[in-house]
């Protein structure tokens, strides 16, 4: 029992000193005084409240979780947003982990300045493939598994990284309808309608026959769901994708979400932390042709 409690008490200081340190309560505190000060407060949390009982209060619908999800109980949870709640909170940890997120290799369309379809790497590209698979190799990341959609170009820069490799249709480019393989010039000229609606609203424009990036986000749920449970991951995917990631792990809003500016050739490093997630961008020195488009000024 002494050594059970012993190995708790470790664990729960542990989980203070991860968590609590980061928290605005703690601003520019000793790390000592955090869990000194953290831990009379638990004391006075047990004091003061009562833990809900399912005999006692089985008329509501509550979720326990005990030691930071070594145990969840769920009391008559009832309906699709209470489901969608429980799921969230049994999937996602504390445990410390790192998400590498970077977009493929420039492709021979991204070179003609064209959108979607499932183009092969330039010569760039497959450089930039190389040079991801040295930095990798070099972090020397422990359990990583590597994760691309189903298009080729994402394949091909994956190809020489040496991880456990898995494959997501959830994380292929936004569906753009008719308007894929065309060049925005293109777009403008045919479609000016749609072209100037997209300015005015690009997270809920849906192209014709294709995707907005409100489905997108909504098909990225799985995917996000699967990253909060895994420990260490590269995510090699597309320029729309990367954006819906970044936004949700760096808190920002549907305005900011679609001109997100995610450059090829750059590696996106995450951790995620208590209260938020610390990013650094890592530009390998392959060069590329610049892809992003900016807000028109007046959106």
């Amino acid at each position: 029992y002494m050594i059970d409690k012993h190995k708790y008490l470790f664990k729960r200081s542990n989980f203070v000193i991860q968590v609590k340190v980061s928290s605005p309560d703690y601003a520019n505190m000793k790390k000592e005084d955090v869990l000194a000060d953290f831990m009379l407060r638990i004391e006075h949390y047990q004091e003061r409240y009562q833990p809900l009982d399912e005999e006692c209060e089985s008329d509501l619908s509550f979720m326990k979780i005990y030691n930071t999800g070594e145990k969840v109980l769920v009391h008559k949870h009832e309906g699709h947003i209470q489901s969608r709640i429980v799921y969230y909170l049994m999937n996602i940890h504390i445990v410390p982990r790192t998400i590498y997120l970077t977009r493929h290799g420039e492709s021979l369309m991204n070179l003609e300045g064209r959108i979607g379809g499932d183009s092969d790497l330039s010569e760039r590209g497959h450089e930039y493939g190389k040079a991801l698979a040295d930095y990798i190799s070099n972090q020397n990341i422990q359990g990583l598994r590597v994760w691309t959609s189903w298009l080729k170009r994402t394949i091909q820069t994956a190809a020489d990284v040496k991880a456990p490799q898995e494959r997501w249709k959830a994380l292929s480019e936004i569906d753009a309808g008719i308007c894929e393989e065309m060049t925005y010039e293109e777009i403008s000229s045919k479609y000016p309608t749609d072209f100037a609606a997209r300015d005015q609203n690009k997270f809920s424009y849906r192209y014709p026959r294709g995707e907005s990036y409100e489905d997108l986000v909504a098909r990225l749920e799985p995917v996000i769901m699967e990253l909060e449970r895994q420990g260490n991951v590269l995510v090699v995917s597309h320029q729309a994708v990367i954006r819906c990631l970044l936004a949700y792990f760096l808190d920002k809003n549907a305005d900011e979400l679609p001109y997100l500016e995610v450059p090829l050739h750059t590696i996106m490093k995450l951790t995620p932390v208590a209260y938020g997630c610390k990013v650094e961008h890592i530009r390998l020195p392959i060069e590329a042709v610049d892809t992003h488009r900016p807000k028109p000024k007046n959106a």
